[in-house]
């Protein structure tokens, strides 16, 4: 098998271009299939895979991968990737406690590259320091138990970029593809963490599969017909490797077919590989994808910020995508980057000012596509996962 190429992470440590991304292991009978992942983790190892990527809500994912590790004799040959559940954080112990539980879980002394999961806001940000987290971290990185402190994020490219300023992170992981250029943090919030240094972990860059699983007949033919023959998952991950900025793309690989094939593409991949020709062919494969959007939003941000915090763009990427990949995926992609908030940025937050209206390129009625998306994802199930968020908030 051939070896993945390898980008510097913020200290000049080498990281597989290609990450594994341990949220999809395969399961039997409500658990993680040991043997089968087993197997997979290891063809990846024996590629070069050298980054691992799990999380403490994942179910069974950190003592699988732990125990993977271990009786393979492979811990400090990799870097283990996993995250703080801070949202479950009441009292300065409760970071101890739930650290205590992943090294045991991982069968670990230390944990290489260590996030705060999903942190959603400035807001989250400055509770946790409240409770002692810049201090714990510093303490836990003096010690070797946190190689590298991060942070995972859904969400807009503006509160994104003030989280990068927050702290002196080491490094940052953001959803990013060719479908979310200019959504979620985008290519504007990937530039402005590599020029602060972070390097850019990124995850879903397929979107979940459905960049390979559910393209519209005309992307498949775009792909089918063009002279350069590779799959849609081959392209899909050669769109991120060609950007300097990209340190490491997250695949959540469950068989050996897919590792395979994700270790030969990222032992060829490099930045620059893609010229004018190819970028245009896959802008041409976005635009059959989005050819049933509702609005014609290009996610530029003039309208924001706005008054009443609706995020604008974030909300018709959303609307759209119901239309483009099926209302499960936009409720939950609507559900993650405006109800974890400690301030909503839901579009019934919507007083109709017209502000927005005035800065919008494209000319978007946007107060009226607001009440049709806000009819489409923001019904009684999004209301009562609203109630439950607020149930356990903590603060």
């Amino acid at each position: 098998m051939r070896k993945v190429n390898y980008r510097k992470d913020k200290y000049g440590n080498d990281l597989s271009i290609l990450g594994y991304g341990c949220m999809r292991f395969s399961r039997t009978g409500g658990k993680v299939d040991i043997d089968k992942a087993e197997q997979e983790i290891l063809a990846a190892f024996r590629g070069g895979v050298n980054y691992y990527d799990t999380a403490y809500v994942y179910p069974g994912s950190e003592a699988a991968l732990g125990e993977i590790l271990e009786r393979n004799h492979i811990r400090d040959q990799v870097a283990i990737a996993t995250k703080l559940p801070h949202y479950l954080i009441k009292t300065a112990d409760s970071m101890e406690k739930y650290f205590r539980e992943q090294l045991r879980r991982l069968r670990t002394d230390y944990v290489d590259y260590y996030l705060m999961h999903m942190l959603t806001d400035v807001e989250t940000w400055e509770r946790l320091k409240s409770l002692g987290i810049v201090e714990w971290l510093e303490q836990k990185k003096k010690s070797g138990e946190i190689r590298q402190a991060g942070f995972s994020y859904h969400g807009n490219s503006d509160t994104f970029c003030r989280l990068v300023d927050e702290y002196s992170w080491d490094f940052c992981q953001i959803q990013y593809n060719y479908m979310d250029e200019n959504t979620q943090a985008g290519r504007r919030g990937l530039q402005y963490a590599a020029a602060k240094g972070l390097p850019v972990i990124i995850m879903e860059p397929l979107r979940g599969g459905k960049l390979v699983n559910n393209l519209p007949g005309e992307a498949k033919t775009l792909f089918e017909t063009y002279p350069v023959k590779r799959t849609p998952a081959d392209w899909a991950f050669r769109w991120l490797w060609n950007q300097e900025e990209v340190t490491c793309v997250l695949s959540g690989m469950n068989s050996l077919e897919m590792v395979e094939e994700n270790v030969k593409t990222a032992s060829e991949a490099f930045v620059g590989e893609l010229g004018t020709e190819e970028e245009e062919m896959l802008q041409k494969v976005v635009q059959a994808i989005n050819a049933k959007m509702k609005v014609g939003c290009t996610g530029c941000g003039y309208c924001m910020p706005c008054p009443r915090n609706v995020d604008i763009p974030g909300t018709f990427a959303s609307y759209n995508r119901r239309y483009s990949e099926g209302k499960f995926a936009a409720l939950m992609e609507h559900f993650m980057c405006t109800a974890l908030r400690r301030t909503s940025t839901a579009a019934a937050n919507c007083v109709e000012c017209g502000k927005c209206e005035q800065h919008c390129p494209q000319h978007i009625e946007i107060r009226k596509e607001l009440k049709n998306a806000r009819r489409q994802l923001e019904g009684p199930m999004y209301k009562i996962g609203r109630k439950i968020v607020s149930l356990f908030r903590l603060y």
